[in-house]
């Protein structure tokens, strides 16, 4: 019973796949990706070998993965044909779930950021806020998250919400409930690797962290059954007052697995 749900589950992943390519070929011109238009075409939008040739892979290979045939694709691959096709972000990382079943690696795209529209809502909340990406890297911020978690003068990869508690002493001291806020921030995160248990980036995270820490090694090898908890909840600040917090999420871009993490003062 298990094998044949997961077998129509696939099935039906590869014709939404199959769906989302021949819509996004037909919706354009052989002038948007400079080809010339010189004959009358029967049919909308571009020929597959058309599309083929601008991502640079063999026209039977795409045929089949266009097609929704069981084909193993790379990440290349992927990204190739979302080019051809010119997705933008949301639609590439859509791409990757329905072929890969997880998000396009964040190398694969410049770092991501937010859109003016975000970051002067964030600017505008009096509280602390922060917009984190899936493996928890802090990409946006405002003034108040600034003066909490000092993130200006950190470097890119540092700004990261799991590095930053279990492997930075100086942030450890200012947290006066660190080991409860530890395990149940590991609970949250263990939420969203199960959104991309195989993505290299995710599993990469992980090892680098049972290698700084190793009380995060432990804690992941023997997951207990605390309650998540969607941030840090207890922060010293640089006046040495303990400040108590609780928090919501807003989701900032679902596609790209963006959050923006409220904190609100007790």
């Amino acid at each position: 019973m298990a094998i044949a749900i997961r077998e129509r589950g696939l099935s039906r992943t590869r014709n939404e796949l199959s769906e989302f390519l021949t819509r996004h070929r037909k919706k354009l011109t052989p002038g948007d990706v400079g080809l010339p238009a010189t004959e009358r075409r029967r049919t909308p939008g571009l020929r597959r070998e058309e599309v083929a040739a601008l991502a640079g892979v063999g026209l039977t290979w795409y045929t089949w993965f266009e097609q929704g045939r069981e084909v193993k694709v790379s990440e290349k691959f992927l990204l190739s044909v979302g080019h051809a096709l010119k997705l933008d972000d949301a639609e590439c990382c859509h791409l990757f779930l329905l072929a890969h079943r997880r998000p396009p690696p964040p190398e694969a795209h410049q770092w991501l950021s937010v859109t003016a529209g975000i970051q002067t809502l964030l600017d505008d909340l009096p509280r602390p806020a922060y917009v984190q990406n899936l493996r928890w890297d802090v990409v946006a911020w405002n003034a108040a998250a600034d003066a909490l978690f000092e993130l200006e003068g950190k470097q890119r990869e540092d700004r990261n919400i799991l590095r930053m508690t279990f492997a930075n002493p100086d942030m450890r001291r200012r947290l006066p409930a660190w080991d409860d806020d530890a395990r149940r921030l590991l609970t949250e995160f263990r939420y969203d690797v199960a959104i991309a248990p195989e993505d290299p980036v995710m599993l990469g995270l992980i090892e680098e962290l049972k290698m700084l820490s190793p009380h995060f090694r432990r804690e992941w090898e023997t997951p207990g059954n605390e309650v998540a908890q969607r941030g840090i909840r207890s922060v010293v600040d640089a006046g040495g007052q303990q400040r108590n917090f609780e928090h919501e999420i807003l989701i900032v871009d679902e596609h790209r697995h963006l959050k923006m993490v409220v904190y609100f003062i007790q």
